[in-house]
């Protein structure tokens, strides 16, 4: 789809506490930055009313074609990337917020081949991840050697599948919960390695089954979130940086992530059929 016109449409799929944060931007900051909001899909749209003007409501995703956006924003769950993502880029740029579903390589291929085939872009953005163009810039040339990432939070922080994390008690401290690649950590923890999948787009050589990831549960993280990132290269080569982000109990995206989305938004302006880190 062109994206040459004064103002692009944008839609929204989840209306969370990052969903909210997008569409609030949107309509108050958007017109001046050349972005309209086409409409905003919730799967509860009872949660809509009051918030969300009625006429960009879209009921029924399937319907989304007729909102002709230049820009769809998954915020929700990566099931949506599965059910519709090779759909949505069939008509528009897509922006992935739910990156762990990438991990799935079928899912992964029929994305690339959606993206090129009608010419748009798929849009990963960096979140909580510091240095992902470093890293891809790394990984394009030859010199990445390996990828390692630490997420360490308060276990209430933590949304993960089975029994890895059912009991905690206030107090405990550290524990290491899970250790070993990132395509194994993306079932595990959906809604909290999206930071970990946009590395593993950035270091497309080594991929999710190459970057290796380790979550832990920290009674001690009650404002923040930490992300450690280690790089090996060449000769020796390697960068280690730390993040804080500062982040609510509970809450699964620290608060500086918000921005970033924000920001990675405004990125998507094109870039052709490819995979794109913004």
């Amino acid at each position: 789809m062109a994206t040459g016109s004064p103002s692009q449409r944008i839609g929204v799929v989840g209306y969370g506490h990052l969903g909210q944060f997008l569409v609030e931007r949107i309509l108050k900051d958007g017109a001046a930055l050349g972005l309209t909001l086409a409409f905003v899909w919730n799967r509860n749209s009872e949660k809509l009313k009051g918030l969300v003007p009625d006429e960009l409501v879209l009921g029924d995703l399937s319907s989304f074609a007729d909102r002709c956006c230049h820009v769809i924003i998954e915020v929700c769950h990566p099931q949506i990337v599965k059910d519709f993502g090779p759909h949505f880029l069939s008509r528009s740029h897509f922006m992935v917020g739910s990156p762990s579903a990438l991990s799935d390589p079928d899912l992964n291929q029929k994305l690339r081949q959606a993206a090129q085939q009608h010419g748009n872009t798929l849009y990963v953005p960096s979140g909580a991840l510091w240095g992902g163009q470093d890293i891809q810039r790394l990984n394009d040339s030859g010199g990445l050697e390996a990828l390692f990432i630490r997420m360490s939070k308060h276990p209430s922080c933590f949304r993960l599948t089975g029994d890895v994390l059912s009991e905690w008690t206030e107090g405990e401290g550290r524990r290491v919960l899970f250790k070993g690649s990132v395509a194994e950590l993306c079932p595990l923890a959906p809604n909290n390695v999206n930071t970990m999948a946009a590395a593993a787009v950035a270091a497309g050589t080594l991929g999710f089954s190459g970057v290796q990831g380790e979550i832990v549960s920290d009674t001690a993280l009650s404002d923040y979130h930490v992300v450690e990132v280690e790089v090996t290269g060449p000769g020796g080569f390697s960068v280690r940086t730390v993040r804080r982000n500062p982040a609510r109990l509970g809450a699964v995206t620290g608060s500086a992530t918000y921005n970033s989305f924000w920001n990675s938004l405004l990125v998507c302006k094109g870039h052709g059929g490819q995979v794109y880190l913004c």
